[in-house]
């Protein structure tokens, strides 16, 4: 009976603070701060998106398009830039949804793959590499699980999940029954990442899953306290519907995965709403951790306790809020070394009413929030998903880029203020942990207002700058070239584990050039639901060439390679010592 009581009591309890709140997602009223003044330092950069005139035309489905009935209508999906046929040119995956009235036989829309036939076209491989798979999808994640030097898809689902074996001839197996992976049934998966957490050179996996989702049993909008947004009913959710949960799956090394969530300690974190995940060695120990934005709940870093356990320690280590000690609705997250001190550095979008954080690393895996001082809490009117750090003026320091979109489509009716489609937002890194917004001369690619979600980031072209891949809801994807006039160099670095997993997934990378110093780390997911090029790209100003390269391999040793000539990509081999040039199709 008291247990009952209780209950009672704690439903009461949350029903008081919905009220008093009025919405089932976190939002602040952070004001605007005052920008300093501009720098007068011209900006080479601006995008032209080019996804119409490449190929790129599927439109992504997502619920209904003019008002969401449900919550899981409203997240969009994760895109991915990879090189599925290791022929030197990244090509497109598009994770697609679906609605809730389903689609007639054979008309549901399917998972896009776009091969990069150069000179700035793709085409539509999807039926002929078997990866044409209907469902509600969310997010993808990518690492080459057997080690034989192509990359393997990972997508999560409302349902089971899909884990997608490259055979290396341009084709796919749906490998997801035999592998284990994929998950409950009724489980609304979210994030994943692969990560050899073991480092026995076998990439293992983590699920994260959004919430408890059931059509049946959500409450409908307007029909409860967390059911609102600043008076008018909306689609329930996050808070007041059960919390999500995450997943850790084993690489047996036979193609094969057990579930290891107990006993690795994942299972006994409680109480989020799980988003983006990622793994890097945060703490620099030689050991990947992993880390996972929590939407209306704290964020979650799970350090790597050499033992094949994890901890939450996000709380400790300064990860979990923002700087005032507050909870966030966390989406996205990019992960680089902002300040070229050498330590990994972390962003993270957040929605409507709140500023993204920028969490320095300050060593020994303790992070402090300085996006109030670092210039990025200009524009708490946007809802923010996909990010990404790049350099995207190739000036040696990491530029940030967001995209944004709010979850209401009917939002503008409500608030006359707010829009469910935005432009997005460029910040350029001036170099003393400060950034400014260079959204407006960036270019029409930027200004164009879309609803989007995901994005992705790498070098499509490869002409040495960073391109962006953005997921549009309702709408066919962005492909935003980036057309700089920078005169600055480049460079880009390809790893390849021996004994670590063969996609190096883990790894941390400093180069030194001209006497600065640069890190970055390869991903597995990151963005928002996302993949990047595995590829590494550096900006080095005016130097001709790197003078070092240290790689951390994932195995946790330690290796020195020698400085290459500036605009080309490297191979860099674990154990071989060298630099070797691989030449750029264009």
């Amino acid at each position: 009976m008291r247990s009952l009581q209780f209950a009672w009591l704690f439903v009461l309890v949350l029903t008081i603070s919905a009220l008093a709140t009025g919405q089932g997602m976190i939002s602040g009223s952070a004001r605007p701060l005052p920008r300093a003044q501009a720098s007068g330092r011209p900006w080479p950069v601006s995008f032209t998106d080019v996804a119409a005139s490449s190929g790129l035309t599927t439109k992504i489905t997502s619920g209904n398009e003019t008002k969401k009935k449900f919550v899981i209508e409203a997240n969009g999906s994760g895109v991915a830039l990879l090189d599925f046929d290791s022929d030197g040119s990244l090509d497109v995956f598009l994770v697609n949804g679906s609605r809730l009235e389903g689609f007639p036989a054979g008309q549901a829309p399917t998972n896009k793959l776009y091969r990069n036939a150069g000179k700035g076209r793709f085409t539509d491989v999807t039926k002929q590499s078997g990866i044409d798979r209907a469902g509600w999808g969310n997010g993808v994640c990518t690492g080459d699980v057997n080690n034989d030097g192509f990359p393997d898809l990972y997508v999560t689902y409302y349902g089971p999940n899909l884990m997608m074996r490259n055979k290396g001839d341009g084709t796919f197996t749906d490998d997801t029954q035999r592998s284990g992976t994929a998950g409950p049934a009724t489980e609304w998966s979210t994030g994943c990442t692969f990560i050899d957490y073991d480092r026995d050179g076998h990439l293992d996996l983590l699920v994260t899953s959004y919430l408890q989702f059931d059509p049946q049993t959500t409450p409908l909008p307007g029909k409860f306290p967390f059911c609102y947004w600043k008076g008018s009913p909306v689609y329930c959710g996050p808070r007041g519907l059960p919390y999500g949960s995450m997943t850790l799956y084993h690489n047996r090394g036979d193609g094969t995965f057990e579930d290891v969530s107990v006993r690795s300690g994942v299972r006994a974190v409680k109480d989020f709403y799980a988003f983006t995940a990622i793994t890097a060695d945060l703490d620099a120990d030689g050991w990947p951790d992993l880390y996972i934005a929590s939407d209306s709940t704290p964020s979650i870093l799970l350090q790597n306790r050499h033992d094949g356990t994890f901890r939450d320690i996000a709380t400790e280590c300064g990860l979990a809020y923002n700087d005032n000690g507050s909870e966030q609705a966390g989406m996205g997250l990019a992960v680089a070394d902002f300040d070229n001190d050498g330590r990994v550095d972390v962003t993270k979008t957040n929605f409507i009413g709140d500023y993204p954080n920028l969490y320095r690393n300050l060593g020994r895996g303790f992070f402090s929030d300085i996006s109030m001082k670092a210039g990025l809490a200009v524009n708490p009117d946007y809802v923010l998903w996909g990010t990404g750090f790049v350099d995207l003026d190739n000036d040696g320091w990491k530029d940030i880029f967001q995209v944004a979109g709010h979850v209401y489509p009917e939002v503008a009716q409500i608030n006359a203020i707010e829009s469910y489609k935005r432009q997005r937002l460029v910040y350029r890194n001036l170099g003393n942990a400060r950034f400014e917004d260079v959204s407006a001369p960036s270019g029409p690619g930027v200004l164009q207002e879309h609803s989007s979600r995901g994005a992705a980031f790498g070098d499509f072209d490869n002409d040495g700058d960073i391109d962006v891949l953005v997921m549009n809801m309702h709408e066919p994807p962005s492909l935003l070239r980036n057309d700089s006039s920078s005169p600055h160099q480049w460079i880009k670095l390809q790893l390849q584990g021996v004994k670590s997993n063969r996609a190096a997934i883990g790894a941390t990378v400093t180069i030194q050039s001209g006497g600065m110093r640069q890190t970055d780390a390869v991903l597995s997911q990151s963005s928002f639901l996302s993949v990047n090029d595995l590829r590494l790209h550096f900006g080095l100003r005016a130097v001709q060439a790197v003078d070092r390269i240290t790689v951390r391999w994932p195995s946790g040793v330690t290796e020195e390679f020698p400085g290459a000539a500036a605009g080309s990509l490297y191979l860099l081999i674990e154990g071989s010592g060298q630099t070797k040039a691989i030449p750029l199709p264009q």
